[in-house]
Order: structure tokens, then C-alpha cells, then sequence
């Protein structure tokens, strides 16, 4: 019955776990670097587009209060 048992444990300790360690340990070491200086300049791009997409929607939301003032209630 044992036998069942210390097999599998085995297999685990010889080549699942010394993988499992190198994985997590490269990932830690990726997470603590920061960002990269492509997802650097991606998380930039992303911002400025967010800022005016921010402005168009203040635009958008003062030409429709401008034509129609009642506008926000009917939502």
C-alpha cells in the first residue's frame, strides 16, 4: 500500500517541484523589476488616450446639456 503512495511523491519531488520552483521564483523576480520600457511606453499611450477620451465625453455631455437639458434624467 505504501508503495502506491511513495511513487507519486516521488515523481513530484524529482520533477514537478524543482519546476514549480524555478517558475515562481523567475516570476517574483519579473513582478519586483517593474515595467519594461515597452509596457512602460503602452501604459503612457494608454493614459493620454484615456485623457482624451475623457475630454470628448465632457464635450459630448455639454452640447447635449446645451440642446436638450433634460437629458440625464431620462436615463
Amino acid at each position: 500500500m505504501e508503495e502506491i503512495i511513495v511513487a507519486p511523491v516521488i515523481i513530484f519531488m524529482i520533477i514537478v517541484a524543482p519546476i514549480w520552483l524555478v517558475l515562481h521564483y523567475r516570476s517574483k523576480r519579473q513582478v519586483s523589476q517593474g515595467l519594461s520600457e515597452e509596457e512602460y511606453i503602452q501604459l503612457s499611450d494608454l493614459s493620454e488616450m484615456a485623457d482624451k477620451m475623457a475630454d470628448r465625453i465632457k464635450t459630448l455631455e455639454a452640447i447635449l446639456d446645451a440642446e436638450t437639458p433634460d437629458w440625464r434624467s431620462k436615463l
